[in-house]
This record gives structure tokens, C-alpha cells and sequence, in this order.
């Protein structure tokens, strides 16, 4: 206990003499050792390093984990060295519940079965990100987080450690510079005709005194050079393996663009796929509807890109004077809100049900809707046939 209480007296003592050093060293009112240039830029390199590896990591997970509370977790569970819980990404709960609701809506009709190959897809879409995850975390993020929790440690410590041993070379500059003033006032020849014998005889005393203590400063000053130049060397060779850790992160870097890369290619594929097929059961679900353009799908925000001259053509029905068959004409479900475009169209409401048919030299894009006493052309593509 006792040994304790001396060494928590003799930290403290060190801290304040320390303290006092720093005040002095800005106010300019003590010596400072200076470091030499090439060791000041080796210090200012390491300390960009150190910053921008760590903004670089923390928003790489952004990018890779943008949900916080997921990156929280993540932490926690490698803080207790546990294996992170696996759960379904965005992609494959979105193919999930399409899947999920294709079974409810039926899958043989034409949305359910549509809804099957998107949920699948994105099934496929969500495995590959989570492969990519993967990649980019072991072959990046972990180089990072090793550098910033390992390397970048050890040569924090050793240059808390040179400056304390700076401060120490300090000290003892300072104590020598005092004991040789004081030497050289001791050593000073005393006036007989002013001073009495006695004086003398305790100065040639004093001098023998400080004399002493310059020796003994000059031995502690050699020993605190010594310890200085030994940790300035170690501290030395970890700044210049910023060189080695620079060289490193250039390879994972190239690793992470690689597997972005692969990444996005794999998307593009699987994403290509679904659309060829896709079009190639459009046929399927609007019958005599897409023969004269199976590509088409629906434009945003409500229109529907049509060829110039079919709409032309389209233009010269009078739609009041149009009769619908007598056998021909079909229930239909209106998907989408549409705003007719003028009188001879017909506004349509989202889940609504109307009467189609088509006419002679009607562009197959467009059906004739009847809804009540209203009647006017509806695009295909907003509705389901339902009969």
C-alpha cells in the first residue's frame, strides 16, 4: 500500500512538472527540443493516414451497412467475439414477399406468375450483395480496421513515449543550465579587503558544492540524450512503415473495386435475364394484345410511349360511332389512375372494372372501354383481362 501511495505521489509530481513544461514551451519561456524536418514530415504523413483511413472506413460501412442500428449490432456482437446473427438483406425480403404474394394472388395468373420470376430475381440479386458484402469486408474493411487498431495504436504509444522522453531532455537541459549559473557565481573570486575570511571559506565551499552538481547534471543529461535518440529511432522506423501500410491498402483497394465490379456485372446479368424473360411471356399475359409490339412497357408517371403513326391512325375512328360486337368484348380490371388525353380516350380509376373490345384498324396498343354510357380508347398496358 505504501509503495502505492509513493509511486501515485511521484506520478503526480511528474505530471505537474510536465504540465509545466507545456506552459512554458508556449509561451516561449523555456527551451524546446526540436524534432529535425524529415521527422516532422514523417509525423505529419502518418497523421493524414490516420485521419482519412479512418473516414474512409467509417463511411465504407455506411455504404456497405447504411442501416445504423445494423452496424451497431454488428459491433457489439464483435466486441463480445460472437458470430453476427444471419438475416435476409432488402433484395431477398422484397423477393420474398413477391413470391409470398404471387401463392396468394394465384400463380397462374398472369401477375402472380410475373411476380414469381421478379421475387426470384431479386432472391438471386440479394445473394449476390450479400457475397459482395462479404468480399468487401474481409479483403477492405478488415486491412482498415487493422491498421487503425493495431498499427496506428503502437505508434501512438511510442510517440507519447518520445515526447515524455523529449520533456526529460528538457528538464535536464534546464537543471544543467541552473547548476552552471550558479557554479560560475560561486566560483567567482571574493574581494579580501570587502569580505571577511569566513565568507571566503563557505564560497570555495559553495563552489565545490555546485561543481558537483553540474557533474551529476551533465550525467543525467547524457543518459535522458541516450534514452531520447534510442526511442526517436524506434518511433522513426514505424513512421516510415506508413510507406508498407500505404502499399497495402493500394492492393485492397484494387480488391474492393474488383468486387464491385463483379458485383454490378452479376446485377446487370440477372437484372438482363428477367427482362428477356419478361418479354418473352408478354404474349402470354395480354393474348392478341402485344403482337405488334411485344417490347412495350408501361412509361412513369402515367403515359404510354406510342408510335406517332399508329396514333395517327387511331385518331381517324369516331369513337361515338364505334358499336361494340356482338360476341368479342371482355371484362377488364384497371390497374393504374389515367387521365384521358382528350375526348376520345376514356379517364380510368385503379380497380375499377370496365367492357374492352377491339375494332378494325384499331393499333393494338389501345382497346375500346366501355364503362356505363361512357366510351372512349383505354391503353393495355392499365389493365388486366380478366375474361
Amino acid at each position: 500500500m505504501d509503495f502505492n501511495v509513493k509511486k501515485l505521489a511521484s506520478d503526480a509530481g511528474i505530471f505537474f512538472t510536465r504540465a509545466i513544461q507545456f506552459t512554458g514551451e508556449k509561451f516561449g519561456q523555456v527551451e524546446k527540443t526540436e524534432l529535425d524536418a524529415h521527422f516532422e514530415n514523417l509525423l505529419s504523413r502518418a497523421d493524414s493516414t490516420k485521419n482519412w483511413t479512418e473516414k474512409i472506413f467509417r463511411q465504407t460501412e455506411v455504404l456497405l451497412q447504411p442501416n445504423p442500428s445494423s452496424r451497431i449490432e454488428e459491433f457489439l456482437y464483435e466486441k463480445l467475439d460472437r458470430t453476427v446473427p444471419s438475416r435476409p438483406n432488402n433484395e431477398e425480403l422484397l423477393g420474398h414477399y413477391m413470391q409470398d404474394a404471387a401463392k396468394d394472388f394465384g400463380p397462374g395468373t398472369p401477375y402472380g406468375s410475373t411476380l414469381i420470376k421478379v421475387g426470384d430475381c431479386e432472391r438471386r440479386l440479394g445473394s449476390v450483395q450479400r457475397e459482395f458484402l462479404q468480399t468487401s469486408a474481409i479483403g477492405f474493411l478488415t486491412p482498415l480496421r487493422n491498421f487503425l487498431e493495431g498499427d496506428w495504436r503502437t505508434i501512438s504509444k511510442e510517440r507519447r513515449l518520445l515526447e515524455n522522453r523529449r520533456l526529460d531532455l528538457d528538464s535536464c537541459k534546464a537543471r544543467l543550465k541552473k547548476a552552471k549559473l550558479a557554479e560560475s557565481k560561486a566560483a567567482a573570486v571574493p574581494d579580501f579587503q570587502e569580505t571577511r575570511p569566513r565568507n571566503y571559506v563557505l564560497s570555495a565551499s559553495a563552489s565545490a558544492l555546485w561543481s558537483e552538481e553540474v557533474d551529476k547534471a551533465e550525467h543525467e543529461l547524457r543518459v535522458a540524450q541516450t534514452e531520447f535518440d534510442r526511442q526517436a529511432e524506434v518511433t522513426r522506423l514505424l513512421l516510415e512503415g506508413i510507406s508498407s501500410t500505404h502499399v497495402n491498402h493500394l492492393r485492397c483497394l484494387h480488391e474492393f473495386v474488383e468486387a464491385q465490379t463483379a458485383y454490378y456485372k452479376q446485377c446487370h446479368l440477372h437484372m438482363q435475364d428477367l427482362q428477356k424473360e419478361l418479354d418473352s411471356s408478354n404474349g402470354d399475359v395480354f393474348p392478341n394484345v402485344f403482337t405488334g409490339n411485344p417490347g412495350h412497357s408501361m412509361a412513369s408517371g402515367g403515359s404510354s410511349p406510342l408510335d406517332p403513326a399508329s396514333h395517327v391512325e387511331t385518331d381517324t375512328l369516331k369513337i361515338e360511332e364505334v358499336q361494340a360486337p356482338a360476341t368479342g368484348t371482355r371484362k377488364a380490371k384497371v390497374l393504374y389512375d389515367y387521365d384521358a388525353a382528350d375526348t376520345s380516350e376514356l379517364s380510368l380509376l385503379a380497380d375499377e372494372l370496365i367492357t374492352v373490345y377491339t375494332v378494325p384498324g384499331m393499333d393494338s396498343d389501345w382497346l375500346v372501354g366501355e364503362r356505363g354510357n361512357q366510351k372512349g380508347k383505354v391503353p393495355v398496358t392499365y389493365l388486366e383481362l380478366l375474361s
